[in-house]
């Protein structure tokens, strides 16, 4: 049985979530005196948070339609996160050149509208997708600019502020009653599930890569039970970027392993998206440098898998021990 019983049915009622929530969203407003002030209502709201100002979305992008992504890892092994250095990242504009080849070899292909941390533009594709989207995009990517932290908790973090701010400003901005702030609410809980589904999956596929590494099962062994695992995880997970595989699945793990924690210490915090914000600022000026990192747990590459988990574990003591800190001061 490649999946037990009370994850086949936790994923089943996903794949229900899935389908009820998905509707078919609000547009974007085309004029652009419409979005753009759109666009500055959301960052205004970003300030209010404690977002300092970023040089993201200051203008439109006429050449850049969206970016792309293409990496590729053998299928005998489950990368960590998008930073496991076991997967290639190559430059490639289409699938086709992502595919080149690549024989025995899992490939995930996608493209994305816009890029943190790099100044990026407003792009076509923003405009042409979905109010909920374009919300998430603003507010995931400025986010990115407040912290310098592992990319494999600030992801997290940053999901968890942006799928938490969303329905707050659609309701301050639509109404508690409006299609906008409907389908705002409804894609944040569809993600919030699709997150905690990825989850289920990748601990399942551990689980048989440990067996594997183990010589319990051939290579063979794993590859057949991996398939039968992807069949069915591939529909609860609404996956829509061709095959589901290790390398787009260690993908979105990167944005869910923290996920459940990091909204813990929201709860934890009285559910203040602005409390929060503050609070993960101080932990990132408090935070271990990566190379004490390297030094304590005797680490000497700068470009392992080791130092990925070790540093992000490094993170996480720093956090339970702000925290302990914070509610401290306010018994």
């Amino acid at each position: 049985m490649f999946l037990n019983e009370g994850r086949a049915t936790w994923l089943a009622a996903l794949v229900l979530l899935v389908a009820v929530t998905a509707g078919c969203g609000v547009s974007v407003p085309r004029q652009e005196s419409k979005w753009t002030s759109l666009l500055a209502e959301v960052r205004a709201f970003e300030r209010r948070l404690g977002f300092s100002r970023t040089s993201n979305f200051l203008d439109l992008s006429k050449e850049e339609e969206s970016s792309t992504t293409c990496g590729r890892a053998s299928r005998l092994y489950l990368p960590y996160s998008y930073e496991d250095p076991a997967i290639r990242w190559r430059n490639a504009v289409t699938e086709a050149e992502c595919r080149e080849g690549s024989e025995g070899l899992d490939i995930y292909f996608s493209k994305v509208e816009a890029w943190g941390e790099v100044g990026t533009p407003v792009t076509s594709s923003m405009l042409e997708g979905k109010l909920d989207r374009f919300f998430y995009l603003v507010i995931h990517e400025d986010c990115h600019d407040q912290f310098d932290l592992p990319h494999g908790f600030e992801e997290a973090l940053c999901n968890v502020i942006a799928y938490k701010a969303m329905p707050v400003f659609s309701r301050e901005r639509y109404g508690d009653a409006s299609r906008e702030h409907k389908a705002v609410s409804q894609f944040t809980a569809r993600q919030e599930a699709l997150t905690r589904g990825t989850t289920a999956v990748y601990e399942q596929l551990e689980t048989l890569y440990g067996r594997y590494r183990r010589k319990e099962m051939s290579a063979d062994e794993l590859l057949k039970e991996r398939a039968a695992l992807y069949r069915k995880a591939g529909k609860a997970l609404a996956w829509r970027r061709g095959a589901l595989n290790n390398v787009g699945l260690a993908n979105d793990m990167t944005y869910s392993r923290h996920y459940p924690y990091i909204v813990s210490v929201y709860e934890a915090l009285g559910r203040d998206l602005e409390r929060t914000v503050a609070f993960f600022k101080r932990v990132d000026a408090i935070k271990p440098a990566r190379q004490a990192v390297m030094k304590q747990y005797r680490i000497e590459s700068k470009n392992s898998v080791e130092l990925i988990r070790a540093y992000e574990a490094e993170v996480v003591k720093t956090v339970e021990k702000a925290l302990a800190e914070e509610l401290k001061k306010r018994q």
